[in-house]
């Protein structure tokens, strides 16, 4: 293959692409009409130049036919009038435009097909056009259909993966972060607050036993009727004879160093 073969070919080859991919349905439907429309005139001249060269043609036949016919009188009087000479010029000059008129008839049956053709091609291009119009509309209805479905398809497409849903993918995430911190800190909060307390119940509990022994200790009462939570001090069964005081002083001295271990 030529060098020239191969340059020619990829340069019809992009020209083609470019065509193809400049070509918008709705503009080439629109254009072909036109272009339809252009030869329905030109079909239309040629038929009525036709049917008036036929209507002309006519018109000479009959006029040959008619000029016949008066050379035949004519030649008719010349003989009756005893010119035989007169009367066989009369008849030659009706037998030439017998002649012409049988030419013409010829030509005119020719023109009568022409005629008829043209119109049948009239007929089927008017028919042809009407149905193409009818397409057009269809067509251009169809083509605006998938022009606005494919335009709807990228917008759905585009918004998959830009940046908007992005962002707003973030913001949901970072939400999230927020209200898991915020939780946290609300726990903690209440977890401390729960602790607070707790000291503070224990720290009651300790002032109320201390309270309440000294009011044993005021009122006489027996120190096994007062005992702090988890001590069992009782008095020892083999010394019931004991001083009340240093039963007292012991009991003392028991809770101080309970007090010292909390």
């Amino acid at each position: 293959m030529g060098l020239f073969d191969r340059v020619s070919r990829v340069v019809r080859a992009n020209l083609n692409a470019a065509v193809s991919s400049a070509e918008d349905p709705e503009k080439i439907l629109d254009q072909a009409i036109i272009d339809m429309q252009e030869d329905l005139v030109q079909l239309r001249q040629a038929v009525a130049t036709a049917i008036a060269s036929q209507k002309r043609t006519q018109q000479q036949v009959n006029q040959a036919n008619s000029e016949a016919e008066n050379w035949q009188r004519r030649a008719k009087l010349a003989l009756e009038k005893g010119d035989e000479t007169l009367a066989r010029e009369a008849l030659s000059r009706r037998k030439t435009n017998l002649e012409t008129a049988a030419a013409l008839q010829g030509q005119l049956d020719q023109q009568a097909g022409t005629v008829d053709t043209l119109k049948r091609n009239l007929i089927a291009l008017e028919g042809k056009i009407s149905e193409a119009k009818t397409k057009k509309d269809m067509l251009k209805a169809r083509a605006s259909a998938a022009k606005a479905n494919e335009q709807l398809q990228k917008t759905v497409g585009n918004l998959g993966t830009s940046s908007a849903m992005g962002a707003f993918e973030r913001m949901e995430d970072k939400v999230l972060q927020m209200e898991a911190r915020s939780q946290a800190a609300a726990e903690l909060a209440g977890a401390d607050l729960e602790s607070q307390f707790a000291q503070l119940e224990a720290g009651n509990d300790v002032d109320d036993e201390l309270a309440a022994l000294k009011e044993q200790l005021l009122t006489g009462s027996s120190p096994s009727q007062a005992q702090l939570p988890g001590t069992q001090t009782t008095a020892p069964a083999s010394s019931p004879s004991a001083p009340k005081d240093a039963a007292v002083d012991a009991e003392l001295e028991d809770l101080k160093r309970q007090l010292d271990q909390l």
